[in-house]
């Protein structure tokens, strides 16, 4: 079996570590105390030092749900095991995970999907995908505007730097763990410039590695033939939504999402935990499968570059599945023998430790450590780009004359200075005007594209079109500016513009 860790940092010695551990909510204290209770069998000299966050962060009144006192333990131990965590319903809360990963910088999430056919029910026996999602930036960076009465926005930021570094991350991923493939998937079908930065910037990096087969696939398409055909993927490397609509995707596939661990990767720390969320409805009645944290455990022991420790728990896990000895949501008269609670699935795990699986393939991470990165995450500095403006997309809250376009139209021209023009009108990303179809439905938020009529816009002209557009009853509620970059928009152009 192949490791299943991200290229890592040479670490210290995992007897002279401490990491810190966050035990969570729901089901968190529960399957976290089983974990411990493990690895305190095979690295007995590991030091925790609990951290709080969760919901008892969230009822002291801090709405992140992580404690000041703890960002100082992460400063000093940057090694987080977190159980799961219940953010509080309402606005204002805000993800703690979301918090940490950006806070932090861990930019790389690995997901390893594998089944464990017959042990436990899979679509697809054999499946061994692995997902590296980008982790800080697209539309996960929550940031959300109501700009009149019926229109939300979120905006979708992706950066080249961002990009680089998750996407080299996955080659190196794939060299380290002896993977044969890497697969980019995006929607730069229809999101040409975000997530065509995305598979433009993976082609160029592919290129560094003949060695390894590298393709692209639409999303749609990828996440359908995941669910039906994951054995022809190996590393498969997607921006942040997607990989983790995908991920959870691909865990199901492979027999439970319950199974699931998930590394959270930076520069100077890292964050383990199960993918599966704090299951309140079950919590304390010792029914709470720990597996997911703990396949977490064993990526952080990677991490740390304690393989032995990692290579005797993973197959003291694979052995105890082999031997039926399963968790309720796994249990099934066919293949489990005895259906164990947390705490002795726990038991059963240490039990097995000096043991492998006989059937499942047995994993020996001491033959194949984690290997150091051949190669800087952050690319060379490159050479900006000339920038020229040439307009200015002003956006309007107007539920006027019926929201009819034309009359729309007519206000705009009468209010624009001499040397700028309308080029275009659209509602919700559709042209309006001029040629708009009748039976376009409109909101009442409206993009107005002005552009200047000899090709290049001052800056000091935006300002002006805003407070003229002001005298005329036509307050903007956003604007965007309209680049050429080396000559090339740096917008989308409008059908028909």
């Amino acid at each position: 079996m192949n490791a299943q860790l991200s290229p890592a940092r040479t670490a210290t010695d995992a007897a002279t570590r401490t990491i810190a551990v966050a035990h969570g909510d729901g089901i968190g204290p529960e399957i976290m105390d089983a974990v411990l209770h493990v690895l305190r069998h095979v690295a007995p000299n590991l030091q925790l030092q609990p951290v709080t966050m969760g919901e008892a962060a969230y009822r002291s009144g801090h709405m992140n749900g992580i404690l000041p006192q703890t960002w100082d333990i992460l400063a000093e131990h940057p090694v987080l095991l977190k159980s799961p965590m219940t953010t509080p319903q309402g606005g204002g809360y805000k993800s703690i995970n979301v918090t940490l990963r950006k806070t932090l910088g861990l930019f790389a999430n690995v997901r390893p999907c594998v089944a464990y056919h017959p042990y436990v029910d899979s679509l697809h026996p054999g499946m061994d995908v692995v997902i590296v999602r980008e982790n800080e930036e697209d539309t996960y960076g929550g940031i959300e505007h109501r700009q009149t009465d019926e229109v939300v926005q979120c905006l979708k930021l992706i950066t080249r730097p961002g990009c680089e570094r998750i996407v080299r991350y996955a080659f190196e991923y794939a060299l380290a763990h002896r993977r044969r493939k890497v697969t980019c998937m995006s929607k730069d079908n229809i999101m040409k410039m975000t997530d065509g930065l995305f598979h433009r910037v993976f082609d160029e990096i592919a290129a560094e590695y003949p060695q390894l087969e590298a393709e692209h696939r639409i999303i749609d398409i990828g996440a359908a033939r995941m669910a039906a055909r994951p054995r022809e993927f190996d590393v498969v490397v997607t921006p942040n939504l997607y990989g983790d609509i995908l991920s959870d995707i691909a865990a199901e596939v492979a027999g439970s999402i319950g199974l699931a661990p998930s590394a959270n990767i930076g520069l100077h720390g890292a964050m383990f935990e199960a993918v599966h969320g704090s299951a309140p409805d079950i919590a304390g009645k010792n029914i709470a499968n720990p597996s997911g944290l703990l396949l977490a455990s064993v990526q952080m022991l990677l991490h740390l570059g304690d393989t032995a420790a990692a290579t005797a728990i993973h197959n003291a896990w694979l052995r105890t599945l082999e031997d039926g000895l399963h968790t309720r949501d796994l249990f099934n008269e066919r293949t489990s023998r005895r259906c164990l609670g947390t705490r002795e699935f726990a038991h059963a795990v240490i039990e097995r430790l000096g043991q492998a699986p006989q059937h499942l393939p047995a994993a020996d991470y001491r033959q194949a450590p984690p290997a150091a990165l051949r190669q800087p995450l952050d690319a060379a500095p490159r050479k900006r780009q000339e920038k020229q403006l040439e307009g200015v997309d002003v956006f309007l809250d107007w539920d006027e004359a019926g929201r009819a376009p034309d009359a729309l139209a007519a206000r705009l021209q009468a209010a624009l200075p001499d040397g700028l023009r309308l080029a275009v009108i659209t509602n919700r990303g559709v042209k309006v005007w001029p040629d708009g179809h009748p039976d376009t439905f409109c909101t009442d938020h409206w993009r107005c594209r002005i552009k200047a009529v000899d090709g290049q816009l001052a800056p000091r002209q935006v300002p002006e079109l805003l407070l003229r557009l002001v005298e005329h009853g036509l307050p903007a509620i956003k604007t965007e500016n309209l680049y050429r970059f080396d000559g090339q928009p740096g917008y989308s152009v409008a059908q028909g513009e």
